[in-house]
């Protein structure tokens, strides 16, 4: 559970004129990312759909923009003490990404079972990791005595005024690069993005619509907007956005500047992950594709639309990514687990097999079971993995093995 402690003294909103000027500061060191079209998704989903590439920066999110703009902001003594964060992802590496550039010391906390390779990249940019606690909220706590010891500034992942005008130059870009959009989906952990995009937005375009998604296990910002109280948690592909205390800045923002927030599912946000990797061969992390799980979850409200989605980070772990493809495959029905039901009897697996083949399946793994399914001792269990057009080739396969006398179940289920 990503978990920060707010800034204790909510800072002025910035305005447009302050987005403005975080651009102007990171011109030629933050890259405008593209903002590209996705005919087969928009087609799909009925509206037509732009995104926003921010998976591109240099540390894979968007997070470096704000990163960038609070430093830049230092006084000549703070750069000299140095800057200390807490993050197990995205804003440990923006910050220290930027940091290192800089020649400022900086200090990231995070918990002691962040995965090494996070651990690792955030080192390579020439940052002090220390590792503490078992959750993100007592990293923080021991962030915050480790500023106030050693007279470090805390840099806040999101409830900051600087972090948030840095995150507005995205909607800066958008709108100069789509002046004709009509529609924002901005993913909120803590808010910063949204806010900071809604300024931009809507200072630019009065018009614009901007709708911000959450995971159904995280709607910390949903919840605060609401008046109810903020109950969230579980394990989440989201992690990115998985934020039980939402900024203060950005809840007086949202509350004004944003139309709605859509609530996704797990299995929306994990199908919008394998749309945007096998449609658009974009990779996104959970939280870069919640906007186009948002669209998949309301398509109406979105119809017919010039819709624009920040693809705000690619950062997602490769084991994780593997599982997705393979689930989204499974999903489709590309690939397939049968039981069958056979003679233990000389020749009748490659009957089997030969119906398969014939019938244009590519096998993939096969279990032979005598003993543990409980069958009768004269017959033997097949369990087939196999790999297939579509479904409808997956009942092609099924009606032939029965036309053979097999006795063959389709044991898949992932909804």
């Amino acid at each position: 559970m990503n978990c920060v402690t707010p800034a204790p003294v909510p800072t002025p909103v910035p305005a447009l004129d302050d987005i403005r000027r975080a651009a102007a500061t990171m011109a030629g060191t933050v890259p405008i990312t593209p903002l590209v079209e996705a005919p087969t998704l928009s087609e799909l989903l009925g509206c037509r759909i732009l995104l926003k590439l921010e998976n591109m920066q240099r540390t894979g999110s968007f997070k470096e923009r704000g990163a960038l703009t609070r430093l830049q902001s230092l006084t000549p003594k703070q750069r000299r003490i140095g800057v200390i964060a807490m993050s197990a992802g995205n804003h440990a590496q923006g910050v220290a990404c930027h940091a290192g550039r800089l020649g400022i010391p900086a200090t990231i906390v995070m918990p002691e079972g962040t995965p090494f390779t996070k651990v690792a990249r955030t080192e390579a940019y020439g940052a002090q990791v220390v590792l503490h606690g078992a959750t993100l909220a007592e990293a923080a706590a021991h962030a915050h005595e480790r500023a106030a010891a050693d007279g470090l500034l805390f840099v806040h992942p999101y409830d900051d005024f600087d972090v948030i005008r840095g995150q507005g130059t995205i909607g800066l870009e958008m709108l100069q690069q789509a002046p004709d959009l009509d529609v924002l989906v901005v993913p909120i952990g803590g808010g910063g993005l949204i806010s900071g995009i809604a300024i931009a937005a809507k200072g630019i375009k009065s018009d614009i619509r901007v709708f911000g998604v959450q995971s159904e296990l995280y709607p910390s910002m949903r919840q605060a907007l609401a008046g109810v109280p903020i109950i969230c948690g579980g394990a989440t592909i989201a992690e990115g956005i998985a934020v039980a205390a939402p900024g203060t800045i950005a809840q007086s923002v949202a509350r004004d500047l944003v139309e709605d927030i859509i609530l996704v599912s797990e299995t929306t946000l994990e199908q919008a992950i394998f749309q945007l990797l096998t449609v658009q061969k974009i990779v996104a992390e959970g939280a870069g594709a919640a906007g186009l799980a948002a669209i998949m979850s309301r398509p109406a409200a979105f119809r017919g639309a010039t819709v624009g989605l920040v693809v705000c980070g690619g950062n997602i772990d490769a084991r994780l990514l593997a599982s997705v493809l393979m689930r989204g495959l499974v999903r489709d029905g590309r690939l397939v687990r049968l039981r069958i039901k056979i003679a233990d009897a000389p020749g009748e697996l490659a009957r089997v097999t030969q119906v398969v083949g014939e019938s244009g399946g590519n096998i993939v793994e096969v279990f032979h079971q005598r003993l543990f399914h409980n069958v009768p001792i004269k017959l033997a269990d097949l369990d087939i993995m196999i790999e297939t057009r579509d479904a409808s080739h997956v009942q092609t396969i099924l009606k032939r093995l029965g036309e053979e006398r097999f006795q063959a179940q389709l044991m898949t289920d992932i909804s």
